[in-house]
């Protein structure tokens, strides 16, 4: 268990990048649909060089085989785990800072749970409690870098995420319940592929294509510039290629339910390295000592999440 929430941790160290770049790329008035749909395009790419370069053409050829024969199923939880997920937060991003997405993003801790209940899951009653520790902790991160508000871009960047929150977990569930057949109506795909991180990676970006497809055509944004270019292949990388793949591998070893929900809480350091990451690149002041004190609650959720998980094994 502590294994995975590491991994969890250093996951949400490479995810917090995306708030950084994105904001960056909204000031230099980048279109939001070139920011999220180039990532997956460039995670493409950079997932079969991975593959071919580590486990040859063959295994490529194995997970374009498996795309093919379940392309359906990819194309929907492609589009909502991918690509619903990431154009909703690069849209939030054209309203709000890069801070107030990464902390309205740690709802994603109770939507995580929300979706596993839907999916048949059940916990604990304290693991909410735990919930609400990191909950209580992001909140005075956030309350501690506000310094004034603009009611109608919070709401324009406040809901997207809310959505998005949802889309991520509902699309990572869908490829787990695939994989243990635990639903009639989802695809059983037990084959030895779906073990590696990097090939679950590429299958839902492949699924993610048509959606950008038809968003990139009903919008016509302008061509995008050559630094926003250059900052989604940045993203690509750290955070859709390093992140992803050590958030989908520790879900990946997860036994029980409330190990999935561990993982998935850990994403809630994400506001933390956003805020350092303001500070040191983007110039933001210092944070008061109310935000460090959301930090510690933050890390304190996360380690109960680890004593009450050793006393239930």
């Amino acid at each position: 268990m502590p294994a995975l929430l590491f991994l969890g941790m250093l996951s949400a160290l490479f995810f917090s990048t995306t708030f950084l770049l994105n904001r960056m790329m909204s000031l230099a008035h980048g279109h939001w649909i070139w920011s999220a749909s180039l990532r997956y395009f460039f995670m493409i790419a950079m997932v079969a060089l991975v593959i071919v370069f580590w486990e040859g053409v063959p295994t490529l050829k194995g997970v374009l085989a498996l795309f093919k024969r379940f392309w359906r199923f990819w194309i929907l939880s492609g589009s909502i785990g991918f690509g619903g997920f990431y154009a909703l937060l690069c849209y939030s991003a054209d309203f709000v800072q890069g801070w107030v997405v990464a902390t309205t993003w740690q709802v994603t801790v109770i939507a995580s749970l929300v979706v596993l209940i839907a999916f048949g899951k059940r916990f604990a009653k304290r693991i909410w409690f735990f919930c609400a520790l990191i909950l209580l902790g992001v909140t005075l991160v956030n309350l501690a870098s506000i310094t004034h508000f603009n009611w109608n871009e919070l709401l324009k960047g406040f809901l997207p995420v809310l959505a998005a929150a949802f889309c991520y977990p509902i699309g990572n569930q869908l490829v787990w319940e695939a994989r243990h057949q635990t639903h009639s109506w989802i695809p059983h795909i037990d084959d030895p592929l779906m073990h590696n991180a990097f090939h679950k990676v590429l299958l839902l970006s492949l699924g993610s294509v048509p959606f950008w497809l038809v968003l990139i055509v009903c919008t016509t944004p302008p061509p995008p510039s050559i630094s926003q270019v250059a900052n989604t292949a940045a993203v690509a990388f750290f955070s859709g290629i390093v992140a992803t793949t050590l958030f989908l591998y520790a879900r990946s070893r997860a036994k029980t339910s409330a190990e999935i929900a561990a993982v998935d809480a850990t994403q809630a350091a994400e506001v933390i390295f956003a805020l350092i990451g303001e500070v040191l690149f983007l110039g933001a002041p210092v944070p008061p000592l109310s935000a460090f004190l959301g930090i510690g609650l933050v890390f304190i959720g996360l380690f109960f999440f680890i004593v009450f998980q050793k006393k239930q094994n």
